[in-house]
């Protein structure tokens, strides 16, 4: 049993751990981006997420598959699509791009408060530090960097993506339900353009600048405390 116990000691076990930590972020992520889907539909007429039980905060409810291996390995991806019926809204087009709004604009939201949390983590850091400490600053920043991607993904104008159906609030009413009739070709179509890379640079140059300013707006905290304890 020594022997066993030794040998479990002298394995690194940092590259599990944060391997658990991203796929627990990308849940968090996608949890809070199709649930913010669903509540906005509802709130404006449409119970079709409610009643398909997508008004949760579990995220076994909104995992797709593919979409999460994405979101582990490029820190960009998809979660199962909320369900909605825009004959509910009063004004079809314009609720369908507020609630198609509502996922990227949370995981902006997301990512800025886990950003605040992480400046109140590194100011606990120059009193005492552990590693629970630092896997917690770990996560926060795994958080914000795949929230801040699901944003800036999901914003792509290509169907079924949530940035086609903002543009497609724009065109005449003609011109919108006929493109709609080619949104299942569009998984597709995107699963093609990814794979080929050509959101590779695009992606990670708006994510990175995205990540930069909710930065620099979250380090208030850091600040404060630090004056309140150090001068």
């Amino acid at each position: 049993m020594s022997g066993f116990v030794q040998w479990l000691q002298q394995l690194d076990f940092s590259s599990v751990y944060e391997t658990l930590l991203i796929v627990v972020a990308s849940l968090v992520c996608i949890t809070v981006h199709e649930t913010s889907h669903g509540l906005v539909a509802y709130w404006l007429g449409d119970p079709t997420a409610k009643q398909a039980g997508r008004l949760s905060w579990n995220p076994i409810r909104h995992i797709d598959p593919v979409g999460l291996i994405m979101m582990a390995i490029l820190k960009f991806g998809w979660a199962k699509p909320v369900p909605v019926d825009m004959r509910y809204f009063r004004h079809p087009k314009r609720g369908m791009a507020l609630t198609a709004l509502a996922g990227p604009m949370s995981n902006v939201i997301l990512a800025y408060v886990v950003l605040l949390l992480r400046s109140i983590l590194l100011f606990l850091t120059l009193q005492h530090t552990n590693q629970w400490l630092n896997f917690g600053i770990l996560f926060l920043e795994y958080t914000a960097i795949i929230s801040a991607g699901l944003a800036i993904f999901n914003l792509i104008p290509i169907s079924p993506l949530d940035g086609s159906k903002i543009l497609l609030a724009i065109l005449p009413d003609d011109t919108y339900f006929k493109l709609m009739q080619y949104e299942r070709y569009g998984m597709l179509a995107l699963l093609v353009l990814m794979f080929a890379g050509v959101f590779d640079r695009p992606l990670i140059f708006l994510r990175s600048g995205l990540l930069d300013v909710l930065t620099n707006l979250s380090w208030f905290p850091f600040t404060v405390l630090y004056h309140i304890f150090f001068e």
